[in-house]
């Protein structure tokens, strides 16, 4: 089995490491890099079981996020005593997700998903001026809580079905905390990370990652999403803004297709 895999390493990664590489870039800037990493995967290896191809795609993203999370850490204001509690319930949630996962099928969400991302598109779309400015106010106790409950919710819908987690993380941080897409983005990457890690944290032990890919990729991600992230400092608000409207409508328009 070792054999027959070293054997195909060198054509699968021709293809999963530029594939890697995109993104990391991706979802660097505004999530979504398993709509492109994941689909490879599946073409790629289409004999391989989905929750080890699940399992690689996450170990590759969790290494890019982390990356992508480092470098806004030194160059973005984080609201750590904000992030940190959110991250720990993010973690929390998307295990108790991927555990839940048996009890509901995660299709059954799709349609509810639609609705949300579609109306998120429109709002968005709708006023130009979200997200554009950060109002930079001090955080109170109220937004701590909120941040609790974002944080165990969307960690929940990534351990349970996933699509569009940091979509949906950088919406709601520019909603409540009136964030700009750049700071949103970088805070969203620390929730998304603890979401990630908790995955590996039940893949891992159900030797469900499939290291001799895992490793290149995660290496091939890193390099997208510090690519991504310095595109995202250097492009500011309105190039995320855009790219968030175009990955928010390509996740829908899939989402659409899938479902119908």
């Amino acid at each position: 089995m070792l054999a027959d895999l070293l054997a195909f390493l060198p054509s699968q990664l021709l293809i999963l490491l530029p594939l890697a590489f995109t993104a990391g870039l991706v979802d660097a800037a505004v999530g979504g890099g398993g709509l492109i990493l994941v689909p490879g995967l599946f073409a790629v290896l289409p004999r391989e079981i989905p929750a080890a191809l699940m399992g690689t795609n996450k170990f590759a993203a969790v290494m890019g996020t982390a990356s992508a999370t480092w470098r806004y850490a030194r160059q973005v204001k984080l609201d750590w005593h904000l992030l940190l509690p959110s991250a720990v319930a993010a973690f929390c949630g998307a295990y108790l997700g991927a555990r839940a996962i048996h009890l509901l099928p995660a299709q059954a969400v799709r349609p509810l998903v639609i609705v949300l991302l579609a109306a998120m598109l429109l709002y968005t779309w709708f006023k130009p001026a979200f997200g554009n400015q950060d109002a930079g106010r001090p955080l109170t106790r109220r937004d701590l809580y909120v941040g609790l409950a974002i944080g165990a919710a969307i960690g929940f819908y990534d351990g349970f079905f996933g699509p569009g987690t940091g979509s949906f993380l950088i919406f709601l941080f520019i909603r409540f905390f009136h964030f700009d897409f750049l700071r949103a983005s970088a805070s969203a990457k620390v929730v998304n990370l603890a979401t990630n890690l908790a995955s590996l944290a039940f893949f891992i032990p159900a030797k469900m990652v499939i290291f001799g890919l895992a490793i290149p990729m995660a290496l091939a991600n890193i390099a997208g999403a510090q690519v991504g992230s310095r595109l995202a400092l250097r492009g500011g608000n309105a190039w995320i803004r855009r790219l968030f409207l175009v990955l928010a409508l390509v996740l829908l328009s899939k989402l659409i297709w899938d479902t119908f």
